[in-house]
């Protein structure tokens, strides 16, 4: 009952044959039959694969002589550049594991991570070398690899040019034994309810089978050797990694590679190469549909499309798809997952604000409270199993046990099933709050404003909002005699968090509601903001 699809939902192979490589050799596949096909286009450089293959075992083999091996971790901490790739398949060849790290976080966040994961070795843009060096006092780091330096720039004990060691290295290729269903191959951090960081452990056969349930899903929309994919979400997320660069390279696309998405330049792209496939994220679909000159740009070589990391509005969704004649595929994910676990099909029917059908190989099932499987268009907690649930958290034995149970991924997300098989997420258990694509947990940014001075209490929370899904309000009381206001707070966040973290709008109150035990009641204030929001529309 839990994964069953209707007769008409279209030809969805349930069946899943997943080819037990490693990423590296994924990549050393595709290049033999694709060595002059253009790889990567970024800014005006343009890498074929076999070039792009002969810059990894470079790097490789520079890496092996500074004795990085199998098993260690590496911090890579890039925004989206062709290094990027090169960084993450070279690490791959030595047996390495691949820590994401978002080059924006600050000192705070990236001490966490280095923490956790016990790196020793990281590889960083010069724009944010001096957060990994503010770090290195605090966390001892053996190896910096720093991209973007010049190649002339002398290396030290510690700080190395990547372009240096890429220029040096002996072009030979790699045959590190992986054991791919145990090997990690990526730590992937996502929060939890506590506000505390944990590492997702993916290997390489999670990896590797979520490209390859994403390429069967697309089916005949999508040819090997013949597409091309503008892929403007940061690589370093869990969405990109897997929709973005690997699938690419598993199918030996060219990747139209944005440092980051600006609605001109990527407009501009669309109408030089014609991309293919679109891996984006709600933010994006809205930019396009209002953009004024839009249709000048020849969005109809677009085939397909993706959605994720965020709820989509049915609306964007129609003016989108009228515009371009391109299908978008809202689905589901998670870091856990690799992350995709869900997508409405790209052949056969799809349902409009659905996240639709299990990928092949995977079960679904909705549960109540006592774990027992609910029937059609009941709301429970989505648990899901496939080859794509990851290993379990890095040293976190007690959070894995909470997700991981038998097998299946407790998502902590409410959902149902309709009678066709298809899933529609209904709401969250936990109170995380996604903003562009990205998890923010409302303890963490609580735990930075309790910091001020000033700040009594506070409650964060999301709020619905009719194009971003939600944005993020901290609701505020001051010490009493405190001075401090709204663009002083706001401030202090911005000193402490990522851009994105940071709430929209604060609101300093004289209480905050609590039940007679004295919890507070967060859902008292989302209810009182969208009364909020209604009574201004309905004005």
């Amino acid at each position: 009952m839990s994964h069953q699809v209707s007769e008409d939902a279209g030809a969805i192979p349930r069946s899943l044959n997943v080819p037990e490589d490693s990423l590296y050799h994924m990549l050393k596949r595709t290049v033999k039959t694709n060595e002059k096909r253009i790889a990567v286009i970024f800014d005006e450089e343009k890498v074929t694969y076999g070039e792009l293959f002969d810059q990894v075992n470079r790097l490789a083999d520079s890496w092996r002589k500074l004795g990085m091996k199998k098993g260690e971790m590496l911090g890579l901490m890039l925004p989206n550049q062709t290094d990027y790739i090169v960084c993450f398949y070279a690490a791959q060849a030595l047996g390495m594991t691949v820590v994401q790290i978002n080059p924006n976080y600050t000192p705070r966040e990236l001490v966490q991570i280095i923490h956790s994961a016990k790196i020793k070795r990281i590889v960083v843009s010069k724009t944010n070398l001096d957060t990994v060096l503010h770090v290195h006092g605090l966390q001892a780091i053996e190896t910096i690899i720093v991209s973007d330096a010049p190649d002339k720039s002398e290396d030290t004990e510690e700080l190395f040019s990547l372009e240096r060691q890429i220029n040096e290295g002996g072009s030979v290729s790699h045959d590190t034994q992986i054991d791919v269903k145990e090997d990690v191959a990526v730590i992937q951090y996502t929060g939890g309810t506590t506000g505390q960081m944990k590492g997702a452990m993916l290997t390489h056969y999670n990896l590797v089978a979520n490209v390859e349930q994403s390429f069967t899903m697309y089916g005949s929309n999508m040819e090997q050797g013949k597409e091309v994919f503008l892929v403007a979400t940061p690589l370093y997320h869990v969405y990109a990694m897997t929709a973005g660069m690997n699938l690419g390279i598993r199918i030996g696309a060219t990747i139209l590679l944005m440092r980051k998405f600006e609605i001109q330049r990527a407009l501009e792209w669309i109408k030089t190469y014609r991309p293919t496939y679109f891996p984006g994220v709600p933010g994006m679909y809205t930019a396009f549909v209002m953009h004024p000159e839009v249709e000048k740009y020849g969005l109809d070589c677009l085939k397909f499309c993706s959605s994720g990391s965020a709820p989509l509005p049915v609306e964007i969704i129609k003016r989108f798809e009228a515009l371009t004649g391109a299908v978008i595929g809202e689905g589901f994910g998670m870091s856990e997952a690799s992350p995709t676990t869900h997508r409405n099909p790209a052949e056969g029917v799809r349902k409009i604000g659905s996240v639709g059908l299990p990928l092949p190989g995977t079960e679904s099932r909705i549960v109540d409270d006592d774990n027992q499987e609910l029937p059609p268009k009941c709301v429970g907690e989505l648990i899901i199993k496939g080859p794509q649930i990851m290993k379990g958290y890095l040293n976190n034995e007690a959070d894995t046990g909470n997700s991981l149970r038998n097998g299946w991924l407790y998502t902590g997300d409410l959902a149902m099933m309709d009678e066709d098989g298809y899933f529609y997420i209904v709401g969250r258990k936990k109170e995380m709050i996604l903003i562009g694509g990205f998890n923010v947990y409302p303890r963490e940014i609580e735990n930075v404003l309790y910091e001020h001075q000033d700040v009594k209490e506070v409650a964060v929370v999301g709020i619905p909002h009719e194009e971003k899904g939600e944005v993020i309000k901290a609701f505020i009381v001051l010490r009493e005699g405190a001075t401090a206001d709204v663009e002083e707070l706001k401030g202090f966040c911005y000193r402490n968090l990522t851009r994105y973290k940071v709430p929209k709008d604060f609101e300093i109150r004289d209480a905050l509601p609590k039940n007679t035990v004295g919890k507070l009641l967060k859902r008292s204030l989302v209810e009182e903001e969208i009364g909020n929001q209604k009574k201004e529309r309905d004005e």
